[in-house]
């Protein structure tokens, strides 16, 4: 009897710039007890990378006392997400920042020039059949 072996072939196809998101830092500062839940919030956008790290509060205790802010804790979480989704992502922590008690905050975003790596790239990108083509 006389085997015969199939191969497949996968190639890589050349990437071009159009193949590549942008990414930004998305810098959310919420309240301390709420950083959870705003980074659970976050991940359902496909973000993959965040860090939190508490943070003070510098205003003066009678100012916050008369904006009803007596609790100056703070978290600062820094995301990495893709230009494409930084609009929906905005709306959706504005939204939460109107709806959810306790969880005022503010959240701003900064463009990325470079990532090293096309590994790191994907990854940061949520993007990990980037660049195969199956034939």
């Amino acid at each position: 009897m006389e085997q015969t072996k199939t191969t497949r072939k996968v190639r890589r196809k050349k990437s071009t710039t159009s193949d590549f998101k942008k990414l930004k830092l998305l810098i959310t500062v919420v309240n301390r007890k709420k950083a959870e839940f705003f980074m659970d919030f976050l991940q359902g956008f496909e973000v993959n990378a965040q860090m939190s790290m508490l943070a003070q509060g510098t205003a003066r205790s009678d100012t916050l006392h008369m904006l009803g802010l007596e609790d100056a804790d703070r978290s600062v979480i820094f995301s990495l997400i893709r230009e494409d989704r930084a609009e929906e992502i905005l709306r959706g922590l504005d939204d939460k920042f109107s709806t959810v008690r306790g969880g005022k905050g503010i959240a701003c975003t900064v463009p990325l020039s470079s990532v090293i790596g096309v590994a790191i790239y994907r990854f940061l990108s949520n993007n990990r059949t980037f660049g195969v083509e199956e034939k």
